[in-house]
């Protein structure tokens, strides 16, 4: 049974709609972002904190290049049996270096972006996934970039 979706109120929504695309670098950015929102600090603060609570958002924070400060981004994917998949997916967001994972319809049913600081601690931590969970994981190297500006409207 799912629980039900709780129904998002108008700053809610202005929450999500309007932090997507930036965040102030200052001595106090939430104070100055619920300000932008017409809100106090705390209130921001405490309806952020719900929205990942109730799973709307499930990360609010910056998304950083690792790539231009010497680290890597890897796409990597895995067969996770049915009967583990949940133990599996436990393990492998255990990992501090998993950004996302997905759940895809698919033999490689599970899809995980590995974020490293450091270029060759990629193969380390995808080695580790490995081991841990008894699983394959297959990397797939990036062979061109491309940027997509992702928004969600709530």
């Amino acid at each position: 049974m799912s629980e039900p979706v709780r129904e998002l109120d108008a700053i809610d929504r202005s929450i999500i709609n309007n932090l997507q695309g930036g965040f102030p670098l200052s001595d106090r950015p939430y104070a100055d972002a619920a300000d932008s929102l017409g809100i106090g600090e705390d209130e921001l603060l405490d309806r952020l904190q719900r929205l990942l609570q109730d799973n709307v958002l499930t990360r609010f924070g910056p998304l950083f290049n690792a790539e231009m400060m010497g680290g890597e981004f890897v796409l990597a994917a895995l067969h996770a049996p049915e009967a583990r998949y949940d133990e599996i997916t436990r393990l492998v967001n255990e990992f501090p270096e998993v950004a996302h994972n997905y759940r895809r319809e698919h033999q490689l049913n599970m899809w995980f972006v590995v974020a490293v600081d450091q270029e060759e601690r990629a193969q380390t931590v995808l080695d580790e996934i490995a081991s841990c969970t008894g699983c394959r994981v297959y990397a797939m190297p990036k062979l061109k970039e491309y940027f997509v500006g992702l928004r969600f409207e709530a």
